[in-house]
């Protein structure tokens, strides 16, 4: 999630480093389009802020102790998108904190919500690091992510958001640390195996910044060659109207050259990774034209109407109390059913739910489903094995 005042301030942010790095023109490109944000962004922005006050809670109790972290709670509960289960996530993410900080030699020096410059690097780079640790020769940052998507998962290995924060918290401390060694963790609570963790020496870190340099030169001035992908193209403001995105997937999509009588497991994937970018550019496609219709501009060929409509009551008390009036039995129009497993544990909490009928839950196995071979879940088929089989004999 980008922090909200890199989106504000930052063309060539952290956050969106992956994308510019890897598309230089974009960067420029996307600035004649509206930088809006979803309720999932707000939600996370708002995790954010509880994390925050639980780790700075945790290393200066003396400032800001308990009565002002519980004040500060209540006052974020108050959020129109406050969820109760943020505090459980938000929960591991410093109980992480508190394990790292806890194995280590010596206590580290700690900064929250540390604001790092590394225009050094990026012509005026700057951004928000979640949490700063230092400690003898290593320079730990940590993230917190707050997505819930599969395919939203963030790996911290080689991560250019992570190490351009660490570029700056190491350009802010090199004059008081001997740092050798840079740490990068992300904490994403809501995914299973939501921790990734990666390690590399200064000199690696550095190297990077010399890349990273020479990308960011192309990228500020607008130059460079477009690079539409599937994940560079997923938060690019252009994305809908980009020329090159739309040439590339339109050449995905129908230059197949020769058509073989059947396609080999090899050509079978290929075009699974071809089609799935051209299955989002389509609905961009969409959502950039549905816009324009919208704003009075004619889109040839296309035209915005009013989708189907829902009904509701204008006063559900007094409409049952009618048709209770009217012999409509009370029966019929009331359904008593149980919440589901889940909406039980959003209610009772994850730990009470665990420590009271966690032995009471038996988790079926999941309908088989196709993922990208990088996915960490284990391979499944329907191949019986030797052992299985004959254990079905006996």
């Amino acid at each position: 999630m980008a922090h909200s005042e890199e989106r504000a301030h930052a063309i060539l942010s952290a956050s969106g480093s992956h994308r510019w790095m890897n598309c230089t023109p974009s960067a420029l490109l996307e600035q004649q389009f509206p930088d809006t944000t979803s309720e999932a962004a707000k939600e996370g922005t708002l995790a954010h802020k509880l994390a925050e006050l639980k780790v700075r809670n945790y290393f200066y109790t003396v400032d800001f102790g308990k009565r002002k972290l519980t004040a500060a709670i209540n006052k974020l509960k108050k959020e129109e998108l406050w969820q109760d289960e943020m505090m459980s996530y938000t929960d591991e993410y410093l109980d992480y904190i508190k394990t790292t900080a806890l194995a280590l030699k010596s206590a580290p020096y700690v900064v929250i919500e540390k604001q790092v410059d590394f225009s050094t690097y990026v012509p005026e780079g700057f951004g928000t690091a979640d949490c700063v640790m230092i400690s003898g020769k290593t320079l730990h940052v940590i993230d917190f992510k707050y997505g819930k998507s599969p395919g939203g998962r963030v790996d911290a290995i080689g991560n250019p958001q992570l190490a351009l924060y660490a570029l700056g918290a190491y350009e802010a401390y090199k004059i008081l640390y001997f740092i050798e060694e840079i740490k990068l963790s992300i904490v994403q609570p809501r995914l299973p195996d939501g921790i990734s963790e990666w390690s590399c020496s200064l000199s690696e870190l550095l190297a990077f910044g010399n890349y990273v340099k020479e990308r960011a030169e192309l990228a500020i001035k607008g130059e460079g060659d477009f690079k539409p992908d599937v994940k560079t193209c997923e938060y690019c403001r252009a994305k809908g109207k980009c020329r090159a995105r739309s040439e590339e997937n339109v050449k995905l999509a129908f230059d197949v050259g020769k058509i073989p009588p059947l396609i080999s497991n090899e050509e079978m994937g290929q075009f699974l990774k071809q089609g799935e970018d051209v299955a989002k550019w389509l609905s961009d496609l969409q959502d950039c034209a549905l816009a324009e219709c919208l704003a009075g501009n004619e889109v040839a060929g296309w035209k915005a109407v009013e989708g189907r409509g829902s009904r509701n009551w204008t006063d559900m008390d007094s409409a049952f109390d009618k048709l209770s009036a009217n012999g409509i039995s009370e029966t019929v129009l009331w359904e008593k059913k149980p919440l589901t497993l889940a909406q039980v544990e959003k209610v009772v909490g994850k730990k009470d739910f665990e420590s009271f009928v966690g032995e009471m839950v038996v988790k079926a196995p999941g309908k088989p489903t196709l993922v990208k071979e990088s996915d960490k879940r284990e391979a499944i088929t329907n191949i019986i094995s030797a052992k299985d089989a004959f254990k079905e004999e006996n």
